[in-house]
């Protein structure tokens, strides 16, 4: 009887440990557990790629060369002037022609390769909302009901379609999947890794929406190489693309949020193979590939970063402040170091601190050079 008592307890122990080890799988060395959920998620992507894909619309070089063009949106080129003047001594009229104005050559649109059937970029413009399940403050996009933000991004996506009736536009949800942290955590990285169950709703949010999904990382004392493969399997679904955040990259020894961080060529360059490789490997349209900048040494060898035919690459304004503030931080870190399309964020509520400022609206985007492709709302 003694010995039928303790096996029972020992298995009521047993299923306590197994509901707990469920919820919370860093305890007691989840992360076999962990490993064992993204085995379980590969499985499906593999059984969905296994599946007939239909074929991707075949890329129109003429148009994808004619949109570059518009996207520049360069100056027109300066005429000849032709006067007609009046010689004093004599009173004579004459004709006289003042050459036109040499100006510098263009800096856009970029050549780069061709992308492969099926690139979104340039004939369909994104509109973004950026942020974390988990926080009201990191972004639109965990600051209120799914409904509403739904809604609200909805009223974005209208307004970019009447202002450039031209551009179809995308919307997209933005999600900061690896999150800076003021605090070293079990591994001293200074990071938090989002569980796969919150990437899962918002997957479910943007299919309501037919959108984008973008995982952003925030890589603090850890690397790219080290994250991305984390969440792989997301990157194998033709619907996901990826954002990384060069002020949450820290080389040195300062935490993140104490400087800014920085990202090399170097770095960009294997976000970009390591997106490359996944969609040969699983026949996907291009990946867009959103990098944020607002400084110069956020983004260093910017003339290294080498787009390729599987992955386009977005230069994303990602600076706060007024209007004269923001059109400085594009024109001198984006359209000075081209490389391949441009992004523009807006703040809702940093934007608009000053008194008398107000956000951008699409029409005044619009009037920039180059035109920004990718809009992101925080």
């Amino acid at each position: 009887m003694l010995k039928s008592k303790k096996f029972w307890i020992f298995v009521f122990i047993l299923i306590v440990l197994g509901i707990v080890f469920f919820l919370n799988p860093s305890f007691l060395g989840g992360q076999i557990f962990y490993e064992s959920i993204s085995k379980q998620k590969k499985d499906i992507i593999k059984n969905l790629l296994s599946s007939e894909i239909p074929p991707f619309p075949p890329l129109d070089k003429d148009a994808y060369d004619k949109k570059l063009i518009e996207l520049a949106n360069n100056p027109p080129a300066p005429m000849p002037i032709t006067k007609v003047v009046k010689d004093p001594k004599t009173g004579q009229t004459s004709t006289v022609t003042i050459p036109a104005k040499v100006l510098p050559p263009n800096i856009w649109p970029i050549t780069t390769v061709y992308p492969k059937d099926g690139a979104i970029l340039p004939f369909k413009r994104i509109v973004a909302y950026y942020g974390n399940l988990y926080s009201n403050k990191m972004g639109v996009l965990g600051q209120y009901p799914e409904e509403e933000m739904l809604t609200r991004l909805d009223a974005e996506v209208k307004k970019w379609e009447i202002a450039d009736p031209n551009t179809k536009v995308i919307p997209a949800l933005h999600y900061i999947t690896v999150v800076a942290q003021g605090s070293a955590g079990t591994d001293g990285k200074y990071r938090t890794r989002m569980p796969f169950a919150e990437i899962d709703k918002v997957l479910k949010m943007a299919e309501k929406i037919n959108g984008l999904v973008f995982l952003d990382f925030q890589v603090a004392f850890s690397t790219l190489d080290k994250e991305l493969p984390v969440y792989e399997e997301y990157f194998k679904m033709p619907n996901v693309h990826l954002g990384i955040d060069p002020e949450f990259s820290m080389k040195g020894n300062i935490r993140p949020g104490k400087v800014v961080g920085t990202y090399d060529a170097v770095d960009v360059n294997f976000a970009i193979n390591y997106l490359t490789q996944i969609v040969k490997e699983n026949n996907l349209p291009p990946k867009i590939l959103v990098v944020h900048r607002y400084t110069q040494k956020m983004v260093t060898h910017y003339n290294l970063i080498k787009p390729t035919s599987e992955v386009q690459v977005v230069m994303h304004m990602d600076g706060w402040g007024g209007k004269t503030k923001k059109i400085g931080t594009y024109q001198h870190f984006i359209f000075k170091e081209p490389v391949q399309f441009t992004g523009f964020k807006l703040f809702y509520k940093n934007d608009v601190l000053e008194s008398g400022t107000t956000l951008f609206e699409p029409t005044e985007l619009l009037k920039l050079n180059p035109r920004p492709i990718y809009i992101q709302y925080q």
